[in-house]
């Protein structure tokens, strides 16, 4: 058995003496781990850095194998990335949510090519904590854990949704919250208008309402709590949030 294929490395961890065993995502095949031979050698160590689209070649002798992986460069994300910490905490934050959310072996394109917009724009420094809210939107909805932020849940209005219930996912507005407004998430408005770009606060929010979501169901589901990458990129947005009064 085997397969060929564009892919990006979401997670790597040692194994024996100067292997890897390396998770990717690939538009076809969904998250695929295999054991890279040599992997954190001199020479081959930087092709399997998270976040870089790779040229990848998975063998096994059987589908259920972990199989051999190997693979040659077509994009470096993660260079682009250390030069900047917040570009770098939305690397390290993105590639552990998809790795941890993600089943194995189960393909998710609409996942896949948000990842694939998302990584380009991490590496040139441009991305915000906005963009991975609006990343993990789109995962939850591919993981079947999708919120619905098109009309009130009261009410049916379209506009001036503001909030989202924490038990159902749905958005509601202001008036429509009435006693129950103290219990539900924020909903920033550029989480429902591409052509906004949000502030830091907006971005937090996000963050929250989708972390939320993440814990309670693609994680929680499997009994394991948010990657402590994503909590740290919520922590440092909080802390510049502080810093700027």
């Amino acid at each position: 058995m085997e397969w060929e294929a564009p892919g990006i490395v979401l997670e790597t961890r040692p194994y024996g003496e100067g292997d890897l065993i390396v998770a990717t995502f690939t538009a076809s095949h969904g998250a695929h781990s295999g054991l890279a031979r040599g992997g954190a050698s001199r020479g081959r160590v930087a092709l399997w850095q998270i976040g870089n689209l790779v040229s990848l070649r998975w063998v096994g002798r059987l589908p259920e194998q972990l199989g051999s992986l190997t693979g040659e460069m077509i994009q470096a994300i993660a260079p682009g990335a250390m030069e900047d910490a917040m570009s770098l905490g939305l690397l390290r934050a993105v590639c552990a949510v998809a790795a941890g959310a993600l089943p194995e072996r189960e393909p998710h394109p609409p996942s896949f090519a948000a990842l694939l917009h998302l990584l380009p724009r991490i590496a040139a420094n441009v991305a915000t904590a906005g963009d991975l809210a609006r990343f993990e939107l789109v995962l939850l909805a591919d993981l079947g854990y999708g919120l619905d932020l098109a009309s009130c849940a009261v009410s049916g209005e379209t506009e001036g949704l503001a909030l989202v219930s924490p038990r159902t996912g749905r958005a509601v507005t202001e008036a429509a919250a009435g006693v129950w407004r103290g219990r539900m998430l924020p909903l920033p408005a550029f989480l429902r208008d591409e052509a906004l770009p949000g502030n830091a606060a907006d971005w937090r929010d996000g963050l929250r309402l989708t972390g939320h979501f993440l814990e309670r169901d693609a994680f929680g589901h499997h009994h394991r709590p948010l990657p402590e990458a994503r909590r740290h990129l919520y922590q440092m947005l909080e802390a510049r949030l502080a810093a700027s009064g």
